[in-house]
């Protein structure tokens, strides 16, 4: 698959990190990226736990969901991974941060009016009937439509607290799929993972992350 020149430019800033750290693993530095990019950009502290090994073969294509499907094929995708009704919705509202781009998934814009903050803006965006100029995939709608997603759907809309801590439940429960957290000495770091996030490797992947949206979005509004 072809790299867009996003993707690339965040890669090449955490192979620049994976250098300076040999140590950490690729797959545990992408998941830290991930905690710690929802971190500072204002969103809730995630307990991150090292130790994922990395591996030569990867899973085939078409595992992730389809942005054209409905809540059959969302819960398809997610229930495979024993995941529930409150993490499809819940991780949905990562949606607050970043876009869509046309070269991956045929859509294009952000969810919210702020893509580089991290709050419940998305959930509040899905229950208006018109959100001008904002992206509302099929799989967006689908949560709203659906009686077993809506109720969720509501909640973080008017209690921000309760999607940050349903949030970063699953996003925790997702991160460790496949994968058994080492047990006894690693137990402090999931007590101070917001210390962890802001150590050099924290600090470092969080800031190529967000350069790499914020540049992005002023190359984007340049060209428009």
């Amino acid at each position: 698959m072809a790299l867009t020149a996003a993707s690339k430019y965040a890669i090449d800033l955490c192979e620049e990190i994976k250098a300076r750290h040999p140590k950490i693993t690729y797959a545990d530095l992408y998941q830290l990226a991930g905690v710690v990019a929802v971190e500072v950009t204002g969103g809730p502290t995630i307990d991150f736990v090292p130790g994922r090994k990395d591996s030569l073969s990867s899973p085939e294509e078409g595992r992730l969901p389809d942005a054209k499907q409905g809540p059959p094929h969302l819960r398809d995708v997610f229930y495979r991974m024993g995941l529930s009704d409150k993490d499809i919705v819940a991780l949905s509202g990562g949606h607050t941060l970043g876009r869509a781009h046309p070269e991956r998934s045929g859509f294009e814009g952000p969810w919210t009016k702020e893509p580089l903050k991290f709050d419940n803006s998305y959930f509040v965006e899905l229950l208006k009937e018109d959100s001008e100029d904002l992206l509302k995939l099929p799989t967006d709608k689908a949560l709203v439509e659906d009686p077993q997603f809506r109720p969720y759907v509501v909640l973080y809309a008017k209690d921000e607290e309760a999607f940050f801590r349903d949030y970063a439940e699953s996003h925790k429960k997702l991160s460790e799929l496949g994968f058994t957290p080492p047990s006894s000495c690693f137990k402090l770091t999931v007590k101070n993972s917001t210390v962890l996030a802001q150590g050099a490797v924290g600090v470092a992947v969080a800031a190529a992350v967000v350069i790499l949206s914020y540049f992005y979005e002023v190359n984007r509004r340049i060209k428009h």
